[in-house]
């Protein structure tokens, strides 16, 4: 069974950094993309950033140039380095895994979720 937990979300001040991390266990880390979305209140849950077995990354373009994604297999972690927050990017943050080659949509685990809270 896919288990995923993240940590490292809070509240900050427009500007400032957050760096969330997550790790899980029940599936190879080696064969799985791996991602963070999001979801605001009254909105969908979006794709954030998303990192393949290669190392390719992706971004949405609200947080290109912004956010990165990494990931380190050996320790089975996942991270997310947040720079420059804005009060948009509040949301509750969601780390996922899915077999690589196959569709996020379809076939991600997601973890409970970490809440980022940026005011103004």
């Amino acid at each position: 069974q896919v288990q995923l937990k993240e940590s490292g979300g809070g509240s900050v001040q427009a500007g400032g950094s957050l760096r969330l991390s997550c790790t899980g266990t029940g599936f190879n880390y080696e064969t799985n993309s791996m991602g963070w979305f999001r979801r605001s209140p009254g909105n969908e849950r979006e794709g954030v950033a998303s990192i393949d077995t290669q190392g390719t990354t992706e971004y949405a373009n609200s947080v290109k140039g912004r956010f990165t994604v990494s990931r380190d297999n050996a320790k089975k972690t996942l991270h997310l380095e947040m720079n420059r927050l804005k009060p948009d990017d509040t949301a509750v943050y969601y780390c996922a895994a899915w077999p690589e080659g196959f569709s996020w949509s379809d076939y991600a685990n997601y973890g409970q979720g970490t809440q980022v809270t940026v005011s103004s």
